[in-house]
């Protein structure tokens, strides 16, 4: 919710549940999150867990040590904006162009096509 490209779910050492997030923890749980540098990690590309020092946190740590997913990543966290809503496009795409179709063309006063017979 909070970390949108979150690759592993992390174990609290307080309540021993899991959560991507701190934030997440502290929307949930009834007493604050207790810190430590012995962590435990859930990889979500493989669903094996592993532990880590957070003292000793090298490079070569930043990855999944079962199937390498590199799970330290800069966090993309959701932003609010404003999109037109309508209906599924494969359900009804009247709200799409399609530039390849011509419509009919421009209706004018004056038609280039018929100008000989209406001028006389």
């Amino acid at each position: 919710k909070h970390v949108l490209n979150a690759q592993v779910a992390i174990r609290s050492p307080c309540c021993r549940k899991w959560f991507d997030c701190a934030e997440c923890h502290s929307e949930t749980a009834d007493h604050p999150l207790l810190q430590s540098f012995d962590m435990t990690f859930a990889c979500k590309k493989c669903k094996k867990c592993f532990r880590k020092d957070a003292r000793e946190f090298e490079e070569s740590d930043e990855y999944c040590p079962f199937c390498d997913n590199h799970f330290v990543l800069d966090a993309v966290t959701p932003k609010a904006s404003l999109q037109v809503e309508g209906e599924d496009v494969r359900k009804d795409a009247r709200m799409l162009k399609d530039e390849r179709v011509r419509g009919e063309e421009e209706r004018t006063i004056f038609n280039v096509k018929d100008a000989a017979d209406r001028l006389g």
